[in-house]
C-alpha cells in the first residue's frame, strides 16, 4: 500500500472509532430518559453530533481509501475497526472482553495482518 493509502486507512479507523464511541456515549447517558424525550435530549448533547460528523468524514475518507486499493483488500483491512472499537469500549466503558471476544479479536487481527503483508493476494 502507498503511504497515502495507509494514512487514509488509519484515519478511517480513527474516525469510525470516534463515531462509535460518541454514539455509545450519547445512547448510554442515563439522564436521557425514554421515548421521544430521549431523542430530544441526545440531539441537544454534543456526543450525537460528534458521532454524525465522524461518520460523514469517515464515509469520505473510506471512498478515498477505496479509490487506492482493491475492494477485497480494503474491506478486509477495514475490519480492524471491530478490534479497535472493542478495545476502546473496554477502556472507556468498561465493557467485558470475554475469552470468545478476545479470540475473535486475535483472529481478526491475524487476518488483517495477513492481508496487509500479502497485499491482498
Amino acid at each position: 500500500m502507498t503511504p497515502l493509502a495507509v494514512f487514509l486507512w488509519l484515519f478511517n479507523v480513527t474516525l469510525d472509532t470516534v463515531g462509535q464511541l460518541a454514539f455509545k456515549a450519547a445512547a448510554g447517558d442515563p439522564a436521557a430518559g425514554d421515548g421521544l424525550a430521549r431523542w430530544r435530549y441526545m440531539a441537544s448533547r454534543p456526543w450525537l453530533w460528534v458521532g454524525i460528523v465522524s461518520y460523514v468524514a469517515e464515509f469520505l475518507v473510506w471512498i478515498a481509501f477505496l479509490s487506492l486499493v482493491d475492494l477485497s483488500e480494503g474491506v478486509l483491512l477495514g475490519s480492524i475497526n471491530i478490534v479497535v472499537i472493542m478495545i476502546a469500549g473496554r477502556i472507556l466503558f468498561r465493557e467485558k472482553l470475554t475469552p470468545l471476544r478476545v479470540t475473535g479479536i486475535l483472529l481478526v487481527t491475524a487476518g488483517v495482518a495477513i492481508v496487509g503483508v500479502a497485499g491482498g493476494g
